[in-house]
């Protein structure tokens, strides 16, 4: 949720400090950054020490990013601050999900990768909602929006506090974070185990995030998805208070952050019915969702039209909801619980990298020329790396069915 409520406020800061929509996106993409640089340890520090080591000092993070927000007078504090929010981000996604896999049990692995999933589309889609109501309706809207989320952070700490087990091994044998440990219910688990640490990239707590080498087509099938997905949806958060304000002329925060949240709500939603649906299947429709939802954005832009372009951000919520759903489920139904975190930091780290460098270069090149063709251009190209990705995934599929 975290990442989402400035997205709404984007435009307020703009007037307030006085910078381009090039650097508008720079700031919304900073956090994608900080994300970028702590899930190279949040995967592994998880999987060794338990998600509640993780998840705290994450949190503790937010906490400082909310700080920060609210007394932020300049572009650096708002960079520094968006930083620290990626570092929170970047735990969720990581230890945060695989802490839900394991509490659920090798017998609800499915489930509560939906259950994981689900609750990332729901502070995605709620985060602009708040941001945009407080913004729009409430008195020093920078200072009212983060003092909720200050809240729901401390919450949250304190259900991580006290609800998940510190991981020192039980007289049971298990770890208490909800994963195998030694003892008799970590039996099963012994042989994929030790597959996994014998296929680990390395040994060190400082690594680029993998999987083991079994799953790495599961990983490579998995981002042909989830990266056009995630930054299509990116593309249109860190653009839309410039859209709306230039092309259709609203400056109402409440319009974009509901925008935002339909299109994140939408991605929850559809994870519902996408739970019914083969991973590998979600994921190449995932790609044909995400192909239309830019393409309509494209169209919306040129016919500035309200709409137009929420139906794009809805299709486009679809798209990154199912590739979301596809991704976390497949990893999470086959890679090794000893390597989750790890695994879902991978896959966390490959679609945010493309979903933070593309609307930056949007950005200025909206500055050299206008927000109009950078975005079409870059909204063609998220539809052809999606539309790409599915083929691509169809024809995994094939080799594998016929091996």
């Amino acid at each position: 949720m975290l990442s989402n409520i400035p997205t709404p406020l984007l435009g307020l800061w703009q007037h307030r400090i006085g910078y381009s929509t090039g650097m508008t996106t720079v700031v919304f993409a900073a956090y994608i950054g900080g994300l970028l640089l702590a899930l190279p340890f949040t995967g592994v520090l998880a999987d060794r020490y338990g998600a509640r080591r993780v998840l705290i000092p994450a949190l503790a993070a937010g906490l400082v990013a909310c700080a920060l927000f609210m007394t932020a007078g300049d572009v650096l504090t708002l960079l520094v601050a968006r930083l620290l929010t990626g570092v929170a981000v970047g735990a969720a996604l990581s230890a945060g999900t695989a802490a839900v896999v394991h509490v659920g049990g090798p017998g609800r692995r499915t489930q509560a990768s939906l259950a994981a999933s689900v609750a990332i589309g729901t502070g995605l889609a709620a985060g602009p909602l708040v941001g945009g109501a407080v913004s729009q309706y409430v008195g020093a809207p920078t200072v009212t929006a983060f003092v909720v989320e200050g809240l729901l952070l401390l919450s949250a700490a304190a259900v991580v506090h006290r609800l998940l087990p510190r991981p020192e091994a039980h007289a049971d044998g298990s770890r208490g974070d909800g994963r195998p440990g030694e003892g008799e219910s970590a039996g099963r688990h012994l042989a994929e185990r030790e597959s996994a640490e014998r296929d680990s990239a390395g040994t060190g707590w400082l690594r680029l995030p993998s999987v083991p080498r079994a799953n790495r087509r599961g990983l490579v099938t998995s981002l042909m998805a989830y990266a056009p997905g995630m930054t299509g949806t990116s593309l249109l958060l860190a653009l839309g208070p410039t859209l709306l304000g230039s092309l259709l002329h609203t400056t109402n925060r409440l319009i974009t952050g509901g925008i935002g949240c339909l299109m994140f709500g939408a991605s929850t939603g559809v994870q519902f019915l996408a739970k019914k649906v083969p991973p590998g299947r979600v994921l190449a429709a995932a790609g044909v969702v995400t192909g239309l939802a830019m393409l309509g954005t494209a169209a919306a832009v040129h016919a500035r039209s309200l709409t137009a372009l929420t139906a794009a951000a809805v299709l486009a919520g679809i798209g990154q909801g199912m590739s979301q759903y596809g991704g976390f489920t497949r990893l999470g139904t086959e890679v090794p619980p000893t390597r989750l975190a790890e695994a879902n930091a991978a896959l966390s780290a490959g679609g945010y990298l493309f979903a933070g460098i593309l609307p930056i270069l949007t950005g200025y090149l909206s500055d050299a020329t206008d927000v109009a063709t950078s975005s079409t251009a870059f909204a063609t190209l998220i539809a052809a790396a999606a539309l790409a990705g599915t083929l691509l995934i169809r024809t995994t599929r094939r080799a594998v069915a016929a091996s």
